[in-house]
């Protein structure tokens, strides 16, 4: 600096000039990380929150206070869907999420809590918090619902890929708004040294000249004497423009859909491979997790004994959008012999029917033995 300190004192207009407020600073870019978490992980819970969840005795669907609070109201400030998206979005965001059920019969997710672990006992879980209310007993792990996601270095990575996407979001940003960018030069009679205080107007004046240009369709500004203002052209765009940061956007929401197992065409809403996403979706994200609630509310809310004797519980997901577009496959499958129609109305989301018509397999005579087939030279 000693070199610029010399250039600065021989002239003063320069010294003060070089005060004036000319930098930038970048800031973090936040938003794209809540971005695509939010995109993603709302999409699943969004899924998640339109399964139906049975209790099922002896074969029948039973209709309980389970079924009421998992499938209707869970408590007083929430519907089952947004329960079960709430549910969800903790699950992935935290890692973790429990679920208590108070005295008063309504079933609330934990915002924060301890858990004590024990190697031969069931942990406890104290300290438990629901909005701004902390509940003053504990909770043992048999007493709750509580379901891990199992992605502890999803995070640190998530941090990581984050915090390079912003980076390169900023430097890709501060281009194209350089690329966009008013400029000009101010000329001024400096003949005479400038006071503190004038330097202050004239910083706050060439402010508002520039906010009248960048604000206003029409700018009319006073013309003064020994003060003189040129606007230079900002150039070509040089290939930057808002199609590679939106680009970088959603490369960014693709990452995170691959961690979370949601296919790209899908949470873009690409219909050209609908059918083969939504079955891999289905598959490898939605299944696993439905699966971790299915089996532990059947390892809380069921003994053991219940649990052989047949008594079950249900979390059922319907991938298709009608039962008309299974009907073809419905057809095949009971025309076959494979299958019964109660057990395919099962397996379609829907509860058997007490008919035992439907219990019974029917076969058609195209998946008949030859010799079984009347008409030709055997008739």
């Amino acid at each position: 600096m000693g070199w610029l300190s010399d250039v600065l004192k021989r002239n003063s207009e320069l010294e003060w000039m070089f005060d004036l407020d000319l930098t930038y600073e970048t800031t973090h870019r936040a938003y794209l990380k809540k971005m695509a978490l939010e995109t993603c992980i709302n999409f699943i819970g969004r899924t998640i929150s339109q399964s139906d969840f049975r209790f099922i005795e002896n074969g029948k669907r039973q209709l309980n206070d389970w079924h009421y609070l998992f499938n209707v109201r869970p408590n007083t400030d929430q519907s089952a869907a947004d329960f079960w998206q709430d549910f969800i979005n903790k699950l992935i965001h935290e890692n973790e999420v429990l679920a208590i059920l108070t005295d008063s019969n309504d079933l609330l997710i934990a915002d924060s809590f301890t858990r004590d672990e024990f190697a031969v006992y069931p942990d406890v879980f104290r300290n438990v918090t629901v909005k701004d209310y902390t509940f003053q007993r504990s909770y043992r792990m048999d007493e709750v619902i509580y379901i891990t996601h199992n992605n502890e270095k999803l995070t640190k990575f998530m941090d990581g890929l984050f915090n390079d996407y912003a980076d390169l979001f900023s430097r890709m940003m501060e281009v194209s708004l350089r690329n966009y960018q008013i400029r000009g030069t101010v000329g001024m009679d400096s003949t005479q040294d400038l006071t503190n205080e004038n330097k202050t107007k004239l910083q706050a004046f060439i402010d508002k000249l520039f906010e009248s240009f960048r604000s206003k369709s029409v700018a009319l500004v006073p013309k003064l004497k020994g003060f003189e203002y040129n606007e230079v052209a900002s150039g070509e765009n040089n290939g930057q423009s808002i199609e590679e940061l939106t680009k970088l956007k959603r490369s960014l929401i693709d990452d995170v859909a691959n961690i979370l197992g949601i296919p790209n065409a899908l949470i873009h809403g690409e219909l050209a491979e609908y059918e083969t996403s939504i079955k891999a979706y289905v598959k490898f994200c939605i299944s696993p997790l439905l699966k971790k609630i299915q089996d532990e509310l059947n390892a809380k809310l069921l003994t053991k004994k219940e649990y052989l004797s047949g008594s079950k519980i249900e979390a059922k997901f319907v991938a298709y959008s009608s039962i008309f577009d299974i009907a073809e496959s419905f057809d095949k499958l009971v025309a076959s012999g494979g299958f019964s129609r109660n057990e395919l109305r099962k397996e379609a989301g829907h509860e058997e029917a007490d008919d035992p018509e439907l219990d019974k397999f029917v076969i058609t005579k195209n998946y008949q033995s030859a010799g079984a087939v009347e008409g030709g030279e055997n008739k």
